[in-house]
């Protein structure tokens, strides 16, 4: 569950709703501040970076508080946790249509949008026409939310950076 909802939060960011033409994007990049809040009101910030292709290939790097990468390519999702030495493999077991999770978004403000997928409610902010924050509540009962800055939209984005190789000295993980 927690890779599925990580997915579909990934790929939200590839597209937009507004003015945006979101049949034509092609690649989104920008800094990010992923803030994790429980129910309790306990809070925990990760700042990194986000790499996102329209042929199914996102990279999130975490910089802080810890350091660890997070591939998606297609249904496979890799997590290379350095300071570990170790990657974990998943592959994903349901498909996402994130076309029709997009189509079927709903406009509940002024830049403000709603969807739905596998019962998970997320509302996407909108601002000069790009994502600006993804907000939703993850299967814990945490609080999630995700501010973007320094976006950059249809920019060339080389297919190296998708790309991870485990060093010999990893340990590596399969689920």
């Amino acid at each position: 569950m927690v890779y599925r909802v990580f997915l579909v939060t990934v790929m939200l960011l590839s597209f937009s709703f507004a003015a945006f033409d979101k049949e034509n994007i092609k690649s989104f990049e920008a800094d990010f501040l992923q803030i994790v809040t429980n129910e309790s009101g306990k809070k925990i910030e990760y700042k990194g970076q986000v790499f996102i292709k329209n042929n199914g290939k996102v990279l999130w790097k975490y910089f802080e508080p810890v350091k660890k990468n997070v591939y998606l390519i297609n249904d496979l999702v890799i997590v290379d946790e350095p300071e570990l030495e170790q990657a974990i493999y998943t592959k994903l077991e349901k498909s996402i249509d994130i076309i029709k999770l997009l189509k079927d978004a709903k406009q509940i403000e002024t830049n403000l949008y709603e969807s739905f997928l596998y019962d998970v409610k997320y509302l996407i902010k909108i601002e000069e026409n790009n994502i600006s924050s993804l907000s939703y509540k993850d299967e814990l009962a945490n609080s999630i939310e995700i501010k973007f800055l320094n976006i950059k939209q249809n920019i060339d984005i080389d297919e190296k950076t998708f790309q991870f190789l485990a060093p010999d000295y990893y340990d590596i993980i399969e689920k």
